[in-house]
């Protein structure tokens, strides 16, 4: 592209308040989100404008990990590239994707994670954050998105009124090598984003 991308900060300054104003947003405890340092941020997955929503509702820049389908437009791929955005494969290990992550998390950066991978499919809470966590010993956030899905779904558009609940951040100790740790700590999760409401 000829042009330099948006940065993170541009499009958050550009679109947030729009997007506050659309959906009324409502947000609770997002002074949960550490200020600083590194961070995981794990939402439930319903729509595919959870991250819109989300970006607008935290103050604090984030680096979401996307479907790497995303990066086969040119155009979309120039845009969440200056956004900060890191691409997964989907469907097996993404070793790569994985690196890049734990090396944001290493540089004080908040990735934010969907545990539930995609908004449609079988819905399981994937042990990805969980891993990510226990690789690095960074907290894990809790956070639960009401209402997306009824905004923004297949064959639905729709303008309710939206709520971001922060939970109580789950701190983490390093433990990258028991499997049973991941597979816990990935259900506390689930309860945690399921309690918020």
């Amino acid at each position: 592209m000829p042009f330099s991308a948006p940065t993170y900060a541009q499009v958050r300054r550009t679109f947030g308040a729009l997007v506050r104003a659309v959906y009324r947003l409502e947000v609770v405890g997002a002074d949960r989100v550490p200020a600083t340092g590194p961070a995981v941020v794990a939402p439930n997955h319903e729509s595919f404008l959870d991250a819109i929503i989300l970006g607008a509702a935290l103050s604090r820049e984030l680096r979401f990990v996307a479907k790497a389908e995303l990066w086969r437009s040119r155009l979309l791929a120039w845009m969440i590239e200056g956004l900060g955005a890191i691409p997964i494969e989907r469907g097996h290990s993404d070793y790569l994707a994985a690196a890049r992550v734990l090396q944001a998390l290493e540089a004080g950066q908040a990735v934010v994670i969907f545990p539930q991978g995609a908004v449609r499919g079988d819905r399981e809470w994937k042990q990805g954050a969980a891993h990510a966590a226990l690789m690095t010993g960074a907290p894990l956030v809790p956070v639960r998105l009401v209402g997306t899905a009824r905004a923004l779904s297949r064959g639905r558009i729709g303008f309710p009124r939206l709520r971001v609940i922060v939970g109580k951040p789950i701190d983490v100790a390093c433990d990258p090598e028991d499997p049973d740790v991941a597979a816990k700590l990935t259900e506390r999760l689930r309860v945690a984003v399921e309690s918020l409401a």
